[in-house]
């Protein structure tokens, strides 16, 4: 995963020293985030698992914090929770690979301040940590999704609602286990 470039490293004032924890099990992309964060200002920490991002927190809890969702072992979704429990005030933004409507909504409601899909750019990021929730200004475009698409949706809704068990969603897809494995491994198709 990489970063997109930006215009310029200086398009976002920023002020100095705001506290950022990066949770992401992709060290490269990890590195690159808490470099770029730096380079901007913010006093930025990388944490590969989940367990190593609380413990962070625990110390001393960050004013921001940018999760993956798909972790090793432990859930994003769980790294938001218990840093939301921590401290209400940490504006923490949800950065995935694998962007769906309903971990959209489940994020938010654990306490997500924005969610966003990869690649986004350092601006979109920083951009999303002052996002106050309400609709855009910016009327919606009319999208329609590829069918590809909406099936990995509707399988990660169905996943979600799961609590993530496999065995569980496949069975209620009319799915062998390995079938779903397989569809899950695939990246979803564009929107």
């Amino acid at each position: 995963m990489t970063l997109r470039p930006t215009a310029s490293s200086g398009d976002n004032a920023v002020p100095s020293g705001r506290s950022v924890l990066v949770v992401d099990d992709d060290d490269l992309f990890r590195d690159r985030l808490v470099h770029a964060l730096r380079e901007r200002g913010f006093e930025a920490l990388g944490a590969a698992t989940a367990e190593a991002a609380l413990e962070a927190a625990g110390r001393e809890t960050p004013e921001c914090a940018i999760v993956d969702l798909r972790m090793p072992r432990v859930s994003g979704l769980h790294v938001v929770r218990k840093l939301h429990e921590l401290d209400p005030t940490t504006r923490i933004v949800v950065l995935t690979g694998f962007g769906s409507i309903a971990t959209a909504l489940d994020a938010v409601r654990s306490g997500a301040v924005h969610y966003l899909t990869k690649p986004a750019d350092i601006s979109e990021i920083i951009a999303a940590f002052d996002h106050d929730g309400s609709p855009s200004q910016e009327p919606p475009t009319a999208t329609v999704p590829t069918l590809d698409r909406v099936e990995w949706e509707h399988i990660d809704r169905v996943l979600v609602s799961c609590g993530g068990n496999i065995t569980q969603a496949a069975a209620l897809l009319g799915l062998h286990r390995r079938s779903l494995q397989r569809k899950l491994a695939k990246y979803p198709g564009a929107r």
